[in-house]
């Protein structure tokens, strides 16, 4: 699978150069990165920021999306975006968005947008945007917030047995938004996963402490990017429920 890490990291701007080689996701929230990611990185990707616009209680700039989609979808390293989405709303809220951003996309532009399926709506959506999507991206939300919750294990649960055929195969590439911990996306046959995990606990000193006290921002992205980047997703959805790691290849 891709690890995408969310690439607004705190410090100096050195401390954004430990993603060299690697893959990262760019918000629209936070767009400054973009330019030096575009550059470094083996890939990237680029988030809405809606999630951000929502807990700010700011309303979403979809036309500014629009124009800064249309300046980097065409770069070598570009994968693909988020289409906009409501986090809030529900599935026929969702419907109009993408209906709404699809008279923003331009040739190609639409074909690397990605739909994200809110966990609160319903399983139903899920299976219309497997059919009619390569990719989607998967959202925590409503009761199902909390990733790793026992209330988000049992929806996730629910939406695996919708999204994978008998073999536990994906119907579609799967991307898990705010899920790249090793816990989490070890268990399911992801295709991606992002999250801002580093970016954010580079910058929290009290837990750098003693043996874990590396000298600069930089040399801690590089150790959490390394023990993220050690495991893999499942290659098979096979009911784990987080009680047991997908490991085929261990009795």
């Amino acid at each position: 699978m891709i690890h995408y890490h969310g690439a607004s990291f705190s410090g100096s701007p050195n401390s954004t150069m430990a993603l060299m080689s690697r893959h990262a996701m760019v918000s629209f929230a936070r767009p400054e990165p973009v330019s030096v990611v575009a550059e470094i990185c083996q890939s990237f990707t680029i988030d809405n920021g809606a999630f951000s616009a929502w807990k700010s209680d700011t309303e979403f700039d979809i036309e500014g999306y629009a124009r800064f989609i249309k300046k980097w979808y065409r770069h070598p390293a570009f994968d693909w975006y988020v289409i906009p989405d409501v986090i809030d709303g529900d599935s026929d809220d969702n419907m109009k968005m993408r209906g709404a951003w699809s008279k923003f996309c331009q040739g190609d532009m639409w074909e690397l947008g990605v739909p994200v399926w809110h966990l609160h709506e319903p399983l139903e959506v899920l299976t219309q945007l497997a059919q009619a999507y390569a990719r989607i991206a998967l959202g925590s939300s409503g009761e199902f917030a909390d990733v790793g919750a026992p209330p988000w294990w049992a929806r996730m649960t629910e939406a695996m047995e919708v999204v994978t055929d008998e073999e536990g195969q994906p119907k579609a590439k799967l991307h898990g938004l705010r899920m790249l911990d090793p816990t989490i996306f070890s268990q399911f046959p992801f295709a991606s996963a992002d999250s801002t995990n580093v970016a954010r606990n580079i910058g929290i000193d009290s837990r750098w402490t003693g043996a874990y006290a590396p000298a600069s921002k930089y040399s801690r992205a590089l150790i959490l990017m390394e023990r993220i980047e050690k495991h893999a997703s499942a290659s098979r959805w096979s009911e784990t429920n987080g009680i047991a790691k997908n490991l085929d290849l261990f009795s």
